[in-house]
């Protein structure tokens, strides 16, 4: 990938309304980001808003960004970037990274849970992590407070690759920094915000399921019933990975999240055998398939048949998510037809996209 390309891929994915599933629908349609760029506001104005993509200042500063931070880029379309996450239609287009990338091809193992862990759980959770990563896995964590930051500290001499939430050149928690930087020289450090992103709530569930994306199966220490692990979990379930977890006191609030995993049908964990029992088992769970994306190349048809499906799906689309396929059956007209609606709708600010190949009309007050 050239300079240019490699620009375009920052312009387009830092555009507002562009998110890693339509960025990858786009470029299945138009063939490269610079096509795609090219693109953007007239499938925006079709949508019924106006879009400008960002600036190539904007995507300059984060190559001059990156290269201060000490960190590269890694791009889907690289040769090096992990192959279980890139089979995810939601996989980020783009990665900062600095650290030891070899660990991208090694197999993973995620292992995450409360901030506010008992001092046995987090000692359970670096013992685990370090005898795991004995046995050749690579530990995945958030790098935030408690099970995360004793996960990595267990996986820091066999691998671990800490995923952030910020920017690749921001640290948090504050009192994770050195933790931080002894991943970067030893293990990995990942971003998908540009540097100088400083993390809020909305960036933590994005970030996990790259954690859950990477690893082969996510182990649950300790996590309440509502929790940032609990979400993890999940969406290692969506995407066929192994969900583990770690029995608690029932007494105990900080373990409700797992005993609910276990109740759920999650492997009940007491050492690691069991995990790598679990993690021997064949995947029984149903992966997206890439191929979903190819009627996107087809061609859409006429406007006219594109301004009925954009009519259609903004009068019976809702808030709640809808599965694609049946969309698709509703406006009774061709795949490629509909997902060009989709995607005008999408580029507009109209409507959004989540996993699973679903979508939902935003709602404006």
């Amino acid at each position: 990938m050239d300079r240019e390309e490699r620009l375009a891929h920052l312009r387009l994915i830092r555009t507002p309304n562009i998110g890693p599933m339509t960025f990858s629908l786009l470029l299945q349609r138009y063939g490269s980001a610079t096509a795609a760029l090219r693109a953007v506001p007239e499938l925006a104005k079709r949508g019924g808003r106006t879009l400008k993509p960002a600036s190539r200042a904007v995507a300059e500063a984060e190559l001059a960004a990156n290269e201060a931070a000490g960190a590269r880029l890694l791009f889907k379309e690289s040769n090096d970037y992990p192959a279980r996450l890139a089979q995810f239609d939601d996989a980020p287009p783009v990665l900062s990274m600095r650290g030891a990338t070899h660990l991208l091809g090694r197999p993973a193992v995620a292992v995450v849970g409360a901030r506010n862990a008992s001092i046995n759980a987090q000692r359970l959770a670096q013992s685990l992590a370090e005898e795991l990563a004995q046995e050749g896995y690579v530990i995945v964590s958030g790098l935030a407070r408690g099970i995360d930051a004793a996960a990595h500290n267990g996986g820091l001499a066999g691998g671990t690759i800490a995923v952030v939430a910020g920017g690749i050149d921001v640290t948090y928690p504050p009192e994770n920094a050195d933790l931080q930087d002894s991943i970067a020289e030893s293990g990995l450090l990942l971003a998908e915000m540009p540097p100088g992103t400083h993390p809020t709530p909305r960036h933590f569930p994005i970030r996990n399921r790259i954690i859950s994306g990477l690893a082969t199966g996510v182990l649950v220490v300790e996590a309440a019933e509502r929790s940032g692990s609990l979400i993890t979990a999940r969406e290692a379930a969506e995407r066929g990975g192994e969900v583990m977890a770690v029995p608690g006191s029932p007494l105990d609030p900080r373990s409700a999240g797992c005993n609910h995993l276990i109740r759920e049908g999650a492997t009940l964990v007491r050492g690691t055998g069991d995990i790598l029992e679990a993690l021997a088992r064949p995947s029984t769970a149903s992966l997206p398939d890439p191929a979903d994306w190819r009627a996107a190349r087809l061609a859409p048809g006429p406007p006219e048949a594109v301004d009925r499906c954009r009519e259609v799906i903004l009068e019976g689309l809702g808030p709640e998510g809808m599965d694609i396929d049946e969309l698709v059956r509703w406006c009774e007209a061709p795949a490629a037809t509909v997902l060009a609606a989709i995607l005008e709708l999408e580029i507009a600010g109209r409507l959004t996209r989540h996993h699973g190949n679903r979508v939902c009309l935003v709602l404006t007050p």
